[in-house]
This record gives structure tokens, sequence and C-alpha cells, in this order.
């Protein structure tokens, strides 16, 4: 059974020391590992540039050893060499496990080269199968008829979007049952309303039913993922007390 904690790296910004944001970002990391088993390492959420989330991985790795490391991979702007390469520095630095996905248009307005996340799995797998588990994004409630590439790719699983229900999450178990579902859970803060409303969430309604629903979840899929993107001390004060 698994709590994992998804952490959004450093924004790398003008006038801001790059290696004292990895170096406080990194406590944080150490901090919360105390109260949840895994780390997930976002790469460039919404398109802004951040530190990598290998570059952050091999700190990790040396400093929270015992904690399963993953990290997203996103393929939009990369060509097929940088994905195999990002891949095997991910399976030298002992990275248990990347979620490939196409990711948001990169602020930067860099060129998207048209990889397609479940052929890139595909692909992967020929050669790194044994060596590291390939995830692949899947909606809280999709169309299973429409999501035949993503089921053919054969992935190790699938991490969810943020999922709003636990009907959501039994619909996900109950049809993709040979695959590992790893549900995202945004933790319910008014620092996190923002993500809330991007998200469509009713953030009061959801808090009401939060805890019920990491149980449940938790019960079902045995692996959770929770995001709290502005509330870093909620989550952790929320996962002491609970976990």
């Amino acid at each position: 059974m698994t709590i994992r904690y998804e952490a959004n790296p450093p924004k790398i910004l003008p006038g801001i020391n790059k290696d004292d944001s990895i170096e406080k970002f990194v406590e944080k990391i150490k901090t919360i590992s105390k109260k949840c088993d895994a780390i997930h390492l976002t790469e460039n959420v919404l398109g802004h540039e951040r530190v990598s989330p290998l570059e952050i991985g091999k700190i990790l790795k040396k400093e929270i050893p015992e904690h399963p490391i993953t990290v997203s991979l996103r393929v939009r702007d990369k060509k097929e060499e940088e994905i195999e390469k990002f891949v095997e520095n991910c399976i030298s630095t002992n990275i248990e496990g990347i979620l490939i996905l196409m990711g948001d248009p990169s602020q930067l307005k860099t060129q998207d080269l048209g990889l397609i996340p479940s052929s890139v799995v595909s692909n992967l797998k020929k050669k790194y199968e044994s060596k590291i588990d390939l995830y692949l994004s899947i909606s809280n409630n999709p169309n299973f008829s429409k999501i035949g590439k993503k089921i053919k790719a054969n992935p190790k699983g699938f991490m969810t979007q943020v999922i709003q229900n636990i009907q959501q999450v039994q619909n996900l178990s109950d049809n993709l049952k040979q695959f590992s579902i790893i549900p995202i859970i945004l933790f319910p803060s008014e620092k996190n309303q923002k993500s809330a409303d991007f998200l469509g969430l009713n953030l009061e309604e959801y808090n009401k039913e939060f805890h019920k629903l990491v149980t449940e979840t938790y019960k079902i899929t045995k692996d959770i993922l929770i995001t709290s993107p502005n509330d870093f001390k909620g989550l952790r004060d929320y996962l002491e007390k609970n976990w």
C-alpha cells in the first residue's frame, strides 16, 4: 500500500538562486517523506520552466533512499533520443517509474514535435520494460471504448486526473483490473482554491468528504497520489494527524 506525495520542483526564475531553491525544496520533501511512502516529481507544470525532476530525483535518492521516486516526462516538445536519454538516466539513478504524458504547452513557446504518449510507452517498453515502470495518464471519468491505444500500450498502470468522488475510483478499478491505478487527490485547502477552480471542484463540498475519499480510495487501489500545490504545511499536518 502506498501514499505518494506529488511535488512540483522549483521554478527557474531570473534573480533567484537555483541551488538555494533546490536545497529548500529537498528539505521540504525530506520532512513530508516521514509521513508518506513515495514521492512523485512533476515536470514543468502548466508549461512553466522548472528544475528537472530527474535532477531533484538524483538528490532525493541519496537523501531518502528508502523512498520510491517516480517522475513525470513531457513528450510534447522532446525528440525520441531526448526521451530515451531521460529514461536511461532515470534507470541509472534508480528512479522507480516514469509517467509519460503530453504535458501543457511550454511558456517558452517551444515547438510541439507531435509524439503521442501511448506510442512513446509502446516504443520504450521494447528496450526498458524490465528496468523501469512506465505509466500513462488517464481521465478521472474516461470513455473506455476510446482509450484503446492507451490500453494496447500496456503500461504498468495509470495515474488519473484529480478524482472527484469514490464512484470514479471504483469505475476505473473495475474496468482496468489488469493495471495499477494511482488516483490523484487534491488536498482541499483555501490555498488550493485556484487549483480547485481550474479543475471544476466545489472545494467546500470536496472538503466535507475528503478523508473518507482518501481512505476509501486507498482501500480500492492500494495506491494514491496526494497533491497540494499551494499548501505544503496543510497537507503535512493532515498526513501527520491521519497517517
